[in-house]
């Protein structure tokens, strides 16, 4: 069974950097996409940010810039590197893995807090 631990979360001043890691455990296929997912309360969870196994990475616009995605998978684990942070990046964060059989494991999420 596959299972995703997210860390890192917090509170933070405007302008102020976190970052977050999620470690993967259990038996994963190497060719897998992870992503890192947040949600606001009363709005949609929305994609932050994406990297395939060959790292290609894919950002929200409203990231971009800003925050980081990195692998490595070897120890499977994925992090995000968020700086100059915004009250409006506050939300649940959470961790995704995926594979193209369409088999997919959710985090459970960690709390991010900006605000002065």
């Amino acid at each position: 069974q596959v299972q995703l631990v997210e860390s890192g979360g917090g509170l933070v001043q405007p302008g102020g950097s976190l970052r977050l890691s999620c470690v993967a455990s259990g038996s994963i296929s190497s060719f897998n996409t992870m992503a890192w997912y947040r949600q606001a309360p009363g709005k949609q969870r929305e994609l932050v940010a994406q990297i395939t196994s060959g790292g290609y990475t894919i950002y929200a616009g409203s990231v971009k810039g800003r925050f980081t995605i990195s692998r490595d998978s070897a120890r499977n684990r994925v992090y995000l590197q968020m700086n100059s942070l915004k009250p409006e990046d506050t939300a649940a964060y959470y961790c995704r893995l995926s594979l193209t059989t369409g088999f997919q494991v959710w985090g459970q999420g960690t709390q991010v807090t900006v605000s002065s």
